[in-house]
């Protein structure tokens, strides 16, 4: 496939100039709107959205076959389609929970939606590239908004904690990944994914690299991936900064960053590698392996004493990131697809079980599961949605979590990793422990004599029947399930 120019590219770029050019317009308005409180900076960004979302799908229907942008920097393709869709969902999101988030300081609304537009953009990047360079480009983009939105809430000790770990924890990852791919390509002579696997395969068989070089080159970048999707040992910086951050900037992160990070892996080991010889020379799978079952237990294992929700759904999101690393030991086709099907899962479910904290802590004023005592009678709609987010993350049938684990283990399955699938059984078992103390508090705990019951707007629940809907029904219904095999699919780069 011959690589398109700079000029001829940007037609096919429009979603990312769009992303651009929306993030200036809200700083804009932000500077010239007389009213530093007003909503209307958060709405021109949902609206840099829904374009963005338009664009994505006209690129989509209007160019179907796969395209090598910017001298082969960046491809465009269904995989990164899928991702693109998925990130601006999660986005929308995070700018409707921001709305009505309490925590947020009304007079700094435009640069936290034009910080929102901008890792949008990197994560884009993360999903797309083929080139080292643009790969390290797009993660630190990514990362350095992350910083900084981390660390938002300023009148916040306990935020700025969480963004100096942060950017501690991120330099030391970002280094590491940089030096691997340093040495990747002084071995190869090229940034070009394409083309790295198959001369690394040809230098291996000639004797002039030694096997050694890129098992230690290809694990130094799997710290970078592994930082971004919170894997062990790499997921050290995600508590702390989950429970410091503000509550819809933790959502994001736990959906939106797992999911970059994840499109990045794929991208990294499936386009790089996958179709050659390399990945024999090192037993990747059972490393892959060990990593996931390692990530899926410490994060189960770690949140069962959580008292703070927030914290408790950072080791699970850690859990599920081993989950979803299931998924990615062998590389086939069934592996990846499920992971694509169940990272569109873990949007709704997640995001939903998030927005519910967010209303919690704006009326309870608590991030602790004891602010949750007595919801099933306070707000008995919030709560039975609670139900169904966690129930999902447990994987209980017939939700749709359920059917996501399901294509999980059975990927695992057909390859043989029989023990595996045994310790992701074993981890969802422990999940329902910890879900099922906020279930309690929920339905068989009597709040304080001092609180009363809660009414919440029509708006407020329109927008949760939007997570809840999809996570009853989402699992019923095969049509996502083939756009993630079709996004497999088209992959490899010819």
């Amino acid at each position: 496939m011959q690589p398109l120019s700079n000029i001829d590219s940007l037609l096919h770029f429009s979603p990312e100039i769009l992303i651009v050019i929306f993030a200036a317009a809200v700083i804009i308005l932000d500077l010239v709107v007389k009213n530093r409180e007003s909503v209307a900076v958060a709405h021109l960004a949902l609206v840099g959205c829904l374009c963005t979302l338009a664009a994505v799908l006209f690129i989509h229907f209007s160019f179907r076959n796969p395209v090598s942008l910017f001298e082969g920097m960046i491809r465009l393709d269904e995989f990164s389609t899928f991702f693109k869709i998925l990130l601006l969902l999660a986005t929308a999101a995070t700018i409707l929970f921001s709305l009505g988030s309490q925590e947020l300081d009304a007079k700094l609304k435009g640069e936290y939606y034009a910080l929102l537009l901008a890792i949008t953009l990197g994560m884009f990047l993360m999903a797309s590239s083929t080139n080292l360079l643009m790969i390290f480009i797009a993660l630190e983009t990514v990362s350095l908004t992350s910083y900084i939105l981390a660390g938002f809430l300023t009148h916040s000790p306990r935020s700025s904690e969480a963004a100096f770990k942060y950017i501690t924890y991120g330099a030391v990852a970002s280094g590491t990944m940089l030096f691997g791919l340093s040495l990747l390509f002084g071995m190869a002579g090229t940034g070009d994914l394409t083309q790295i696997g198959g001369r690394l395969t040809e230098l291996l068989a000639s004797g002039e690299v030694s096997s050694l070089t890129v098992l230690i080159a290809i694990t130094f970048v799997l710290a970078g991936v592994g930082y971004k999707i919170a894997s062990v040992p790499f997921h050290m910086w995600s508590p702390d900064v989950y429970e410091g951050a503000p509550i819809p900037i933790t959502a994001f992160l736990s959906v939106a960053s797992k999911s970059a990070g994840f499109a990045l892996f794929i991208r990294f080991f499936y386009t790089g590698f996958g179709s050659t010889g390399l990945m024999q020379s090192v037993d990747w799978p059972f490393m892959l392996a060990i990593v996931s079952a390692l990530t899926m237990t410490v994060g189960n294992l770690a949140a069962l004493p959580q008292q703070n929700v927030k914290r408790l759904l950072a080791y699970s999101s850690i859990a599920h990131g081993g989950y979803l690393l299931m998924g990615g030991v062998l590389l086939t086709s069934e592996g990846v697809g499920a992971i694509l099907f169940y990272l569109l899962v873990y949007l709704f479910m997640n995001l939903g079980a998030f927005y519910v904290v967010v209303l919690v802590a704006n009326e309870m004023g608590s991030e602790t599961i004891d602010g949750y005592r007595g919801l099933g009678s306070r707000a008995p709609l919030v709560a039975i949605a609670m139900v169904v987010f966690l129930a999902s993350l447990t994987g209980l049938p017939p939700l749709a979590g359920f059917f996501g684990k399901w294509l999980l283990f059975t990927a695992v399955l057909e390859q043989g990793y029989y023990w595996l699938a045994l310790v992701g059984l074993l981890n969802s078992v422990v999940s329902l422990y910890y879900y099922a103390r906020i279930f309690k508090v929920m339905y068989f705990e009597d709040a304080d004599e001092e609180t009363h019951s809660v009414s919440f707007s029509t708006s407020t629940f329109a927008l949760l029947s939007v997570f809840v809907i999809p996570t009853i029904f989402i699992g019923f219904l095969n049509i996502f399930y083939t756009f993630s095999n079709i996004s497999v699919s088209v992959i490899p780069i010819q």
